[in-house]
């Protein structure tokens, strides 16, 4: 078979329907073979099943102001600023982000108590990604 012969069996192949291909003739040898397609099938949901509500109320959220790294704590060796069940007033610093070598203050904003810090110290936080959860007080 010339290359050009080969490249159409290929190019048939590649249109056709089949998965599998063996060519033999005297003593060349071809085997061609393509993935087998994917069939997603649609499960069906028990109609018994109870749909799951969303919460009526999600508790709000501190977000952080830029991209940036997040600290608990104004140092490594010094006490985070919160803790969960701290309550803080508004403005009061609560974390730190750093960007480009600049520690920016990130403050209540508003009287709360803070039920869950979502970020561990020195991990990267992107705009608006929630840090903290808090209740109003």
């Amino acid at each position: 078979m010339t290359n050009q012969e080969i490249y159409d069996l290929m190019a048939r192949f590649d249109g056709s329907g089949l998965h599998k291909l063996k060519l033999s003739q005297g003593d060349f040898q071809i085997e061609l073979e393509k993935a087998a397609p994917v069939v997603s099938a649609a499960v069906p949901v028990p109609a018994a099943a109870p749909a799951v509500a969303p919460k009526a109320e999600e508790a709000p959220v501190i977000s952080a102001p830029l991209v940036g790294t997040f600290y608990a704590a104004p140092a490594p060796e010094q006490p985070p600023f919160v803790q969960p069940g701290d309550r803080v007033e508004k403005g009061r610093t609560v974390c730190l982000i750093e960007a480009m070598k600049t520690m920016i203050e990130v403050p209540a904003p508003c009287d709360c108590v803070i039920e869950e810090v979502l970020k561990a110290n020195g991990e990267l936080a992107a705009f608006g990604e929630a840090l903290m959860r808090y209740k109003s007080c």
